[in-house]
């Protein structure tokens, strides 16, 4: 097979792609092996791919890969998530652009539009993955919304209700009024953000006194049902039992005392609107206050907010503020740093509204999952500060609220059939429904009545939420919930390890883990590797807002898959963030092709039956107990999940070691053939190179496998054997470094002096008595020396160097001219001596001295004794020019 010149990945990647899959080498089925399962983070399937799942999915892929290698039988499942707010959004936004409003359609025929909207767009994001060079499963590809999955959601629902942890309840919720749902705790993001602190004055009924209170939100003043002050306020205590007028609206409310006011805050008076705060909803309960709703579900007003009635809020804001100011109840107005809670996927500000939703109990459910992790340490988190952001909010934990009020999802398994509070049945389908709520009558009724029909009842109109379906994927993927004891769970379950963003840990992570004790009684996954996030150069998140994430097809369209994938690996370090950088792909390109022009080198060389030299046979010995070495390296990188550093041992030992040093050692003189014992050698270190590389690199990698030797598909890199670790002769790495060391010094002579390496030259090196000579043949040969002696003295006129205790010199007989090297020498000492003094100057200046920080201080230190180290050589190589 002919080699080309120059490495094409654009011709080389869909070719090995394809190949492996016609060869199932992705393929998973349980057998005697011992398993390797990852089950990826599934992306929205509205997704494509951005920056932080190419990094997410190559992290998966490095570890897929390897296991495979190690002789495992490797799984990685993938799949997508139907993610309902993001997905129904998208489905009404194409109706809205075919002129259909989510409100004229039926519910079936929604679900009709966005099944089809799944089919078109929703594997987009895998096929992307594919490009990137994933090894998953595909076999194995799953969807949250698949008959199984479903299912499986409904199932737990209802085991979960039978348990009494998921019960209904009246509850005040985080609002989105863009998607119209409530939402988690989780799913609000907090954010800073400047607003107006207005300071309003309601009138004392019966009297000319008024009270001022202070609100950030004066559209909810027509919800106000009471004015709350501190019972222990002294400024007033002539306010117990009165009432106050509401501004425009005219309500007349009651003052009530409780000590939840901070008289500090504000003027110490506090509206009390229990229908849009948590904390007013609390106070309204124990002061049994009215309860007035302002809002409809897109959080414009309704009725009572009388002529403001269908405008959005922020509207109203102004305009409300505007008539205060008017009628002379707007008092003042200060600039408010405030803490607004917003959608985490629509961005919308929520609003808090009371609901009728569905919550599951979280108090005693998480406590296998804390002690997993916490306390047994069954499952370990990488890097281990996110343990503490997992205590945080596991001994923390509230109640989840996991009903959506959307139609894209799994549809609630509660069925209505009266008007009362208790009035439904949780069932897996409406016949099952029929019979529990027939039997539920005939035990809660005092009379006798007639059995309901189908008809009669009514299933809840709302959805779990997504991350009800996600949180149970490691079971669901191999179909555990609904037969627990099938084989594909029993041998891929426990999952090994699983890769994800620290955003989601109490989205997904956690709740992973709780249901895996609940539904197994055991961990989902034996670790947990958390990546950072990716980033611009100004260290902020990539996003399509911002416009600051690059096109990941593109990328790798320009640099290749495997560039794209070292460059992101090279500086994402667990759990650190990412500064992510183009140039950095380039890097990764740039070693792609170092690896394919070193192979052509090797290919380009005739061999022949000769005597193997000394250089390379001595060269060998040593790579191969550098690669044992840093193979080592890497087993421990690995183990400890730091993935960015296993990449940086293996560069290192290709392009240095491989690249710059063994070929150099090796490599034949010019148009002389290579004898066949090194040759073979170096063909084996070349294959075991290629199978450290082969996670990071995949299409290179078996690229140049494959062009090796005419292989069987059994033969192929991406199911070879990893290298195993071997005795590492330590003598033969520091002997190396030692001369290395000293081929450094030759060559930095021949440069400064520009003395060319067709010119021979000799060495002659002083105090030998425990230098091993060993490695002259490799100096002599890397640096062009026709002869390395060992003398007693040092030598006059020779340019020298120091490795170590030992000085080299290098006889200067016409090499150079000595006239124009000291002039060189003296101009150097010269600038030396001058940057020095003024180094000096400044070290001696107390003032610098006493305010500068320390690590200035230290850095001028040393480049004083770095100046003076130097004015010492250079003062040497004069005298010895003399």
């Amino acid at each position: 097979m002919e080699i080309p010149s120059k490495y094409e990945p654009k011709s080389v990647e869909n070719r090995w792609y394809d190949y492996w899959m016609q060869n199932k080498y992705f393929h998973s089925t349980p057998d005697d092996r011992e398993s390797y399962t990852i089950v990826i983070p599934p992306p929205n399937v509205t997704g494509v791919l951005h920056m932080g799942h190419m990094l997410n999915n190559t992290l998966q892929d490095v570890l897929t890969r390897r296991a495979r290698l190690m002789g495992k039988n490797a799984c990685w499942v993938p799949g997508t998530d139907h993610a309902s707010i993001a997905t129904e959004a998208k489905v009404v936004a194409k109706l809205k652009e075919e002129g259909i409003n989510k409100s004229d359609i039926s519910r079936e025929e929604f679900m009709k539009h966005a099944w089809e909207w799944k089919a078109e767009y929703g594997g987009v994001i895998l096929e992307q993955l594919k490009k990137l060079g994933c090894s998953c499963d595909w076999d194995r590809t799953a969807f949250t919304m698949d008959d199984n999955m479903s299912a499986s959601v409904i199932k737990v629902f209802i085991d979960l209700f039978n348990k009494g942890l998921i019960y209904r309840g009246y509850r005040m919720v985080n609002w989105d009024p863009e998607a119209q749902t409530t939402l988690s705790d989780e799913e609000v993001i907090y954010e800073e953000k400047q607003g107006l602190l207005y300071y309003l004055a309601y009138q004392i009924e019966g009297s000319n006194e008024k009270v001022t209170i202070a609100t950030t939100r004066p559209e909810t003043i027509l919800g106000d049902t009471a004015i709350c002050i501190n019972p222990n306020d002294e400024r007033f205590k002539h306010l117990r039992g009165k009432k106050a007028i509401v501004p425009i609206c005219n309500r007349v409310i009651p003052i009530i005392e409780d000590d939840y006011v901070d008289i500090e805050f504000g003027t110490g008076c506090l509206k009390v609107t229990p229908a849009h705060d948590i904390n007013d909803k609390a106070l309204g309960e124990k002061h049994q206050l009215e309860t007035i709703d302002i809002f409809n579900a897109d959080a414009t007003l309704n009725s009572f907010g009388m002529h403001y009635e269908g405008q959005d809020r922020f509207v109203v804001r102004k305009a409300i503020s505007k008539e205060l100011e008017e009628k002379g109840h707007l008092v003042k107005t200060e600039n408010y740093l405030n803490k607004v809670g917003t959608s985490e996927r629509t961005k919308a500000i929520i609003e808090p509204r009371l609901s009728d939703q569905w919550f599951l109990k979280m108090e005693d459910l998480v406590k296998p999952a804390i002690k997993a992790v916490l306390d047994t340490e069954e499952i370990k988190f990488f890097p281990k500060k996110f343990e503490n952001t997992y205590r945080h909010w596991m001994e923390n934990i509230r109640d989840w609220n996991i009903s959506r009020q959307l139609w894209w999802g799994q549809r609630i398994p509660a069925y209505y059939y009266g008007d009362g509070q208790g009035d439904f049945v949780v069932a897996e389908n409406i016949e099952e429904a029929l019979e529990k709520a027939n039997k539920k009558r005939t035990v809660t009724s005092s009379v006798v009545e007639k059995p309901l029909k189908i008809e009669n009842l009514k299933q809840d109109e709302d959805v779990v939420d997504t991350w009800f379906s996600s949180w149970l994927w490691p079971m669901t993927v191999f179909n555990g919930i609904l037969e627990p004891d099938n084989e594909d769970i029993n041998y891929y379950y426990p999952t090994s390890d699983l890769v994800t963003g620290p955003d989601i840990i109490f989205f997904w992570v956690a709740r992973m883990i709780i249901s895996g004790y609940e539904y197994r009684n055991e961990k989902p996954f034996e670790s947990v590797y958390f990546t950072g996030i990716v980033r611009d150069k100004q260290r902020r998140k990539m996003s399509k807002s911002l416009g600051n994430s690059p096109d990941a097809l593109k990328l790798i369209d320009t640099y290749g898959a495997d560039g794209v994938r070292v460059g992101l690996l090279l500086s994402s370090a667990a759990g650190n963030d990412l500064m992510f950088d183009e140039d950095l792909c380039q890097q990764g390109k740039n070693f792609a092709n170092k690896i394919w022009n070193g192979f052509r080198l090797v290919q380009g060389w005739e061999v022949a039956d000769l005597p193997q030299p000394e250089a390379s046979k001595l060269g060998i010995e040593w790579f191969h107990s550098k690669f044992n070495q840093t193979l080592a390296e890497i087993e421990d990188h690995f183990s400890k999940y730091r993935i960015s550093d296993a990449l940086m041992s293996t560069y290192k030992l290709v392009w240095d070691d491989y690249s710059s040093w063994l070929l150099e050692i090796i490599k034949p003189a010019y148009q002389q053939p290579i004898d066949n014992t090194s040759y073979d050698a170096v063909i084996d270190i070349l294959e075991q190179n290629l199978k450290l590389l082969h996670p990071f690199m995949p299409f290179l990698t078996e690229e140049i496998w494959q062009h090796i030797a005419e292989r069987r598909p059994e033969e192929a890199l991406i199911i070879a054997k990893w290298p195993e670790t071997n005795t590492v002769n330590t003598k033969l790495i520091k002997g190396f470094e030692f001369a290395s060391e000293v081929i450094a010094g030759v060559r930095t002579i021949r440069k400064d002096k520009n003395i060319a390496m067709k010119e021979a030259l000799e060495l002659s090196v002083l105090n030998s008595e425990n230098t091993s000579k060993d490695w002259d043949v490799i100096i002599e040969k890397l640096t062009n020396l026709s002869d390395i002696s060992y003398i007693d003295s040092p030598i006059d006129g020779a340019l020298t160097f120091r490795v170590k205790s030992n000085e080299y010199f290098i006889p200067m007989s016409g090499a150079i001219d000595l006239d124009a090297e000291m002039t060189k020498i003296r101009e150097e000492l010269e600038y030396t001596r001058g940057f020095l003094q003024s180094v000096q100057k400044k070290l001696s200046n107390e003032r610098f001295v006493s305010n500068a920080p320390e690590q200035v201080i230290a850095l001028e230190r040393k480049k004083q004794a770095d100046a003076e180290a130097k004015i010492e050589t250079l003062e040497k190589s004069l005298a010895s020019l003399r």
